[in-house]
């Protein structure tokens, strides 16, 4: 376009008298300009063209409507004067070429922002190899990912990718999943647990089966969440869009008014140029991208963050809640028993109750017993061989270990063996956690305590919270004495016990009526009806379960400080929104008197081809100031650093 745009300009006459060069005497020249400036009027505007005959046709006039109304008023005004009919100082083909060049500029910026949002989002896609490798009775076959089916079993080599959603059946891998949790730190994986298309085994093969393929897997359903909140629309978005409209019959009317005014002083060229001027400095352009650019950025960057927006609304309610709602088991507990505590008698110590209590437990697979074998493995202690292994419901297991019978268990194991429990255990019981004694001959050694370990995230969360002026509250259907332990280990500022599943949803509603802005904290699956009745319901640790209707917000992540990464989203979001319609409405408001030259009267009369120039740079104003939001680090630790740092 810029190829034909150049000759327009330069064999045009008023051109040339504005620089102060002469053109060649000749017939051919004087063709130049309109001939060339008739072939950029349709090719290069023929998007804006076809854009305002959609606006009609719709009823919905905007930006497009504007620009193809300037175009046209110059291109007609150019031809008349280029066949003599209308005066020679209408001759505008000149600044009819730069408009459209600058106005493809513009929209070229506009789709490149765009499609720089698009493209990222697409890259999800690429984390999948091209190949797979399926098992096929003794022989690996290479197969394209789309061609696995549930329930094929996949070779995962070290340092390759997932190729679908599935269970691992045959060795361990520290697997790098970042792309779907936002995590950087690699996690362990095991024999029988999940993993996901996309993830990197870094250290070690695997054998999957595959359990999800295509759209089913957490891959397309992270893709589908992000597509469909970009495309949705939201309480900033339906501003812009009557601003959007309302700017039109501003800018048209104001088209009018010069025209009129200009006619009345005896000014008719002037009153086609100011009209033009004022249609093409008047044009939304930057108001219609103001918002789907800072979404389509935020949700892919969020999206990037293990942040997966369902509802944007939620996502613009966030920064305005001053409750949010923590559902304790799996949120800010892991959701399995740990052991916090050894208490031993004697000349014991606590390592070696411990290792006595795993070696007996080794064997076992009940969760507590996992519990007291993996605490052996944190603490680093060599676990002896176990024998004659027996296990008895509601009493406990016994082993024989070093030739000493080890017992570990609960009060039944006690009456049955004529024993006391240790003084601790009152405490331990007021505190809701669960006792074990263990025994060695029929004596008592030593006891345990175990609990659902506090997450060691939770403290920072809960600090952070507090710090950007918001309650923080806990919901779980544990006896009050639970409760209250993790509460005052937390620094949680109010606590609902006992409250069964069902009942969670009106303690929500309780809060609501004491007039706060709630938002509710869950795993969405029990707290399903609590989500739906907050006003912002935020699923967390959802895996690769994406697809949980009851949440706006669904983090990828368990991690509870991922909650102030959307405070963090939300706030930066609504900034750069603030910012961009700010920005393209306030100019339009005070471009336009200029253009229609309300300050001619001092000698300032703004050109059209500045005014055209001036349009495309608010465009580009607003396309930059929407890509800071991609320096924004949506990680849990950065967001939550980030917010106590302020508030320090």
């Amino acid at each position: 376009m810029l190829v034909l745009a150049v000759p327009v300009v330069a064999f045009n006459d008023m051109f040339a008298h504005l620089i102060g060069y002469h053109l060649p005497e000749s017939q051919w020249v004087w063709w130049v300009s309109p001939v060339l400036g008739t072939a950029v009027y349709f090719w290069g505007g023929w998007p804006f063209l076809t854009g305002g005959l959609s606006e009609i046709r719709s009823r919905k006039p905007g930006m497009m409507l504007l620009i193809a109304l300037a175009l046209t008023v110059a291109f007609l005004a150019s031809w008349g004067a280029s066949l003599h009919i209308l005066d020679h100082e209408l001759n505008f083909w000149w600044e009819l070429a730069l408009l459209v060049v600058i106005m493809l500029l513009g929209h070229w910026i506009e789709m490149r922002s765009l499609a720089q949002t698009t493209s990222a989002l697409d890259s999800l896609a690429a984390l999948l190899p091209d190949e797979a490798e399926k098992v096929d009775g003794d022989q690996v076959v290479k197969v394209a990912p789309a061609d696995l089916a549930v329930g094929d079993v996949v070779v995962v080599r070290p340092g390759s990718s997932v190729p679908a959603d599935g269970k691992i059946v045959d060795g361990s891998a520290s697997m790098d999943e970042s792309m779907v949790t936002g995590e950087s730190k690699p996690v362990r994986r095991e024999n029988g647990e999940q993993v996901v298309a996309g993830t990197v085994a870094t250290d070690s093969g695997l054998r999957v089966a595959v359990t999800a393929v295509g759209e089913d897997t957490a891959l397309a359903g992270i893709q589908k969440l992000v597509t469909d909140a970009q495309a949705s629309s939201s309480r900033a978005q339906r501003i812009a869009d009557t601003a959007a409209a309302w700017l039109f019959w501003f800018a048209l009317g104001s088209a009018v008014i010069t025209a009129i005014v200009w006619s009345l002083v005896g000014m008719p060229d002037d009153a086609v140029v100011r009209t033009i001027t004022v249609l093409v400095i008047a044009c939304p352009h930057a108001l219609g991208l103001a918002i789907p650019l800072v979404v389509s950025i935020a949700t892919e960057r969020a999206a990037r963050g293990g942040v997966l927006v369902k509802d944007r609304l939620a996502l613009e309610s966030m920064r305005t809640v001053d409750a949010v709602l923590f559902d304790k088991t799996g949120t800010l507990t892991k959701g399995e028993p740990t052991v916090t505590a050894v208490e031993p008698i004697g000349d014991r110590g606590e390592d070696e109750v411990l290792v006595l209590a795993a070696a007996a437990e080794a064997d076992s697979e009940h969760p507590l017993a996992r519990a007291i074998v993996g605490a052996a493995r944190t603490r680093e202690v060599s676990v002896p061989p176990a024998s004659e292994f027996s296990s008895s419901p509601a009493v406990g297991v016994k082993a024989t270990v070093d030739g000493t019978v080890i017992e570990v268990g609960g009060p039944y194991l006690l009456d049955q063996r004529g024993a006391a429990e240790l003084p601790v255990a009152d405490r331990w019981r007021g505190e809701g956690a669960i006792i074990l004694h263990v025994l060695a001959d029929g004596e008592v050694i030593g006891a345990l305590r175990l609990a659902d370990e506090i997450r060691p995230e939770s403290r920072y969360a809960v600090d952070a919270l507090h710090s950007v002026g918001a309650q923080v509250v806990m919901i779980t259907g544990d006896a009050q004495a639970v409760a209250d332990t993790v509460a005052k280990e937390l620094g949680i500022d109010r606590v609902f016990a006992g409250v069964r599943p069902e009942d969670k949803a009106a303690k929500v509603a309780e809060l609501q009526d004491e007039g706060r802005k709630v938002a509710m904290v869950g795993d969405g699956v029990n707290d399903a009806p609590a989500l739906a009745q907050a006003d912002v319901g935020i699923a967390i640790g959802a895996g690769t379960d994406v697809a949980i209707g009851s949440a706006g917000v669904i983090l990828a992540s368990s991690d509870p400080r991922s909650v102030l990464s959307v405070i963090e989203l939300s706030r930066a979001t609504f900034r750069k929104m603030k910012q961009n319609l700010w920005w393209a409405a306030g100019y339009n408001l005070v471009s336009v008197p200029l253009a229609a030259g309300a300050l001619a009267s001092i000698g300032f009369v703004l050109p059209m081809s500045i005014g055209a120039i001036l349009m495309s740079v608010s465009t580009v104003v607003v396309a930059l100031n929407a890509q800071l939001l991609r320096r924004l680090d949506l990680t849990p630790e950065a967001s939550t650093t980030k917010i106590l740092d302020r508030s320090a």
